[in-house]
């Protein structure tokens, strides 16, 4: 029997200033291996460029010292200001550095663009760090500050009455009581300074490197056309035709624009690189899913009406995009990026954004350059034949097998005809009203759906048996024909798209939880191999002047409301939340969700630096130690602005 203890208010701990980031830095930077590591880097650099992209500064200084573990990054933009705040009665730098959701680019008449956005970047990277220093040069001084560990150990100090210029200055060395290596990559380094200079054409970045006494200088007047160059030259890629395709647009809207470059090759397959203010979006988003709807629209268009598209062919999207390689720079005022990390863009208006600067564009360029019209329609034909034929080999090879893909199927799942796993989907499904709308919208050649109606087990607390005894459990065993724990073997896999389809509200995120659990615990080569996403039906449906969008959540909602009262002031708008899937029309949900042209999924994923932290949020929200889900939830508390009940 379990020792018994006493549970008063005595124990619960209040986190102050900026103690949350040393007790849990993975949820800022992402995890405390080596990609967190040089996220301190990366935070103080974007700083510095967004000042550099807002027209304030041309130059960026980075020092790695010579004990490889400290680093220095100065500009020559306005330096953060050093007078007092009015209400808080600190130096500003004192309460940017030290307090998180503190600095100067939320009010968009200072920065029109900018990477940081969530005002914790400077303060996360003083709090991680044991030592950090900060030198500003404004009115012909300079001052000075020092912090350790998130705490200042100064205060502000006049030090110089005879400065040049302006700028700023950050030394910091990151903390070895967090980070598992305090090393930093220098080739890493030059390859993300060397970037920003492409994304900003009149920026220069000097890098001297002390630990190999080495100095470089980046600056790129071709911009992101000169990125694109090299990228083709590095992946050492054969374009299919000779200049590549650029557009600048400016002001798409407000504070917004775009620049891309991109160019077909004789690559295998796609590799587009995009960024959104500067900042890196690994993950993609919004303004990746708008280019690839531009790509597919213009050259299909350009070539049926040429009529360059053979009758027995039909065209995929993926034919169209073989081989491309393009670079996208998106600039907007107000991004939003999911996580701290800002690995990918949400905002839903930058889809259409980027997609109607780019449609009409590159369909006039296919249409005034001819012959890198065809040398691209020849491209696609020759990849569209190539994937057929690879199906028709693969189904070939199938027929010759002696295992029946029919055999031991569950008798809810509604099974696609081809037995192609690289292009079958199964769509697992909650409830069987929704699952009827999706079997009614769904494509049957390639996408099978599997309805789940009785409670889904967590995986976490139960063996091996009890999991295998649980009948909806079972059922996706038996569908995805591949085996389960030990005995999994993925070339017996029948589907390479594993997609959880549950209503956009708490309870089908709760029970996408339990299935993601499920995977984790008993199927993980399906989620490292990228078999497994979540598919993102929308919550509501908002039609205004003869236009419909579909919001993901509330948030989505209310960006894409604000955005329409922006363009059409006087524009009247309804607005209709769906209670679930099920009520969803199969066209509607056809349209959403489930058409691969216009659905949003996300792939589950598992970075290496977040390996740890994923098996340790796993096993306190759903293991049976309820303290530990306790308290994650009192630390998270404060986070939440809604509660869907």
């Amino acid at each position: 029997m379990a020792e018994v203890t006493t549970y008063t208010g005595k124990d619960i701990q209040v986190l102050e200033g900026l103690e949350p980031v040393r007790k849990r830095p993975g949820m800022y930077i992402g995890g405390t291996g080596k990609p967190g590591l040089h996220h301190l880097l990366w935070e103080i650099v974007d700083n510095a460029v967004d000042e550099a992209t807002n027209g304030y500064a041309t130059l960026i200084e980075v020092v790695l010292h010579a004990d490889g573990q400290s680093v220095t990054v100065s500009d020559n933009g306005r330096g953060i200001p050093v007078d007092k705040h009015p209400t808080k009665k600190v130096p500003a730098l004192e309460l940017i550095l030290t307090t998180l959701h503190a600095g100067g680019k939320f009010d968009s008449s200072n920065y029109i663009t900018s990477g940081g956005l969530h005002g914790v970047g400077a303060s996360v990277v003083n709090a991680l760090s044991s030592e950090l220093v900060a030198t500003v040069k404004r009115d012909g001084k300079t001052y000075q500050q020092r912090f350790e560990r998130g705490k200042p150990t100064t205060r502000l100090k006049t030090v110089g009455t005879a400065a040049r210029g302006t700028g700023t200055t950050i030394f910091f060395r990151p903390d070895p009581e967090i980070f598992e290596t305090v090393e930093f990559d220098t080739e890493w380094i030059q390859e993300r300074l060397e970037i920003k200079t492409y994304l900003n054409r009149a920026l220069k970045i000097v890098y001297r490197d002390e630990v190999h006494g080495r100095r470089y200088e980046y600056h790129h007047e071709g911009g992101i056309a000169e990125y694109l160059a090299e990228l083709i030259r590095q992946r050492q890629a054969r374009p299919v035709h000779p200049d590549a395709f650029v557009l600048v647009q400016e002001a798409l809207q407000e504070g917004s624009r775009v620049e891309i470059a991109l160019q077909w090759t004789e690559e295998p397959r796609e590799f587009v690189t995009s960024f959104v203010n500067g900042i890196p979006t690994g993950d993609g988003g919004t303004h990746e899913q708008g280019f690839r709807d531009a790509v597919r629209s213009a050259v299909r268009s350009y070539m049926e009406t040429h009529d360059m598209v053979p009758r027995s062919l039909e065209l995929a999207a993926d034919d169209i995009r073989e081989g491309l390689v393009a670079v996208i720079n998106l600039f907007m005022t107000d991004p939003q990026f999911q996580g701290q990390t800002k690995d990918k863009l949400n905002n839903p208006e930058a889809r259409s954004l980027v997609s109607s600067a780019l449609r009409l564009e590159l369909e006039q360029y296919l249409n005034t350059h001819p012959t890198t019209g065809d040398a691209i329609a020849t491209r696609v034909i020759q990849a569209a034949r190539a994937r057929l034929a690879s199906r028709a080999a693969s189904r070939a090879a199938r027929r010759k097998t002696s295992i029946s893909h029919r055999l031991n199927l569950p008798g809810k799942l509604a099974d696609c005809s081809s037995t192609d796993p690289a292009e079958s989907e199964l769509f697992i499904v909650e409830g069987d009203s929704a699952g009827g709308s999706a079997k009614q919208g769904r494509d049957r050649t390639f996408q099978a759906v599997l309805p789940l109606r009785g409670k889904v087990l967590n995986a976490e607390q139960a063996t091996l048996k009890k999991v295998q005894d649980n009948k909806e459990l079972s059922n996706i065993v038996d569908a995805l024909g591949c085996g389960i724990g030990d005995q999994l073997d993925l070339s017996r896999l029948r589907y390479h798209k594993i997609i959880l389809l549950m209503d956009a509200d708490s309870d089908g995120h709760h029970i996408a939880t339990l299935l993601l659990t499920f995977f984790y615990r008993y199927m993980k080569p399906l989620i490292e191999e990228g078999f497994v996403y979540i598919a993102q039906p929308p919550l509501y449906r908002i039609d205004a002047a003869r236009e419909t969008f579909w919001a993901l959540d509330d948030a989505d909602r209310d960006r894409i409301v604000r955005d329409i009262q922006r363009k059409r002031k006087n524009a009247t708008i309804e607005i209709q939340r769906f209670k679930g899937l099920g009520e969803m029309m199969p066209a509607t949900l056809k349209e959403t969700t489930l058409d691969p042209e216009q659905r949003r999924l996300l792939r589950v994923s598992i970075p290496d630096a977040e390996r740890l932290l994923t098996e340790q949020v796993i096993s306190d929200l759903m293991g049976k130690d309820t303290s530990a889900r306790f308290d994650f939830i009192m630390h998270h508390a404060a986070e939440v602005q809604d509660l869907d009940v």
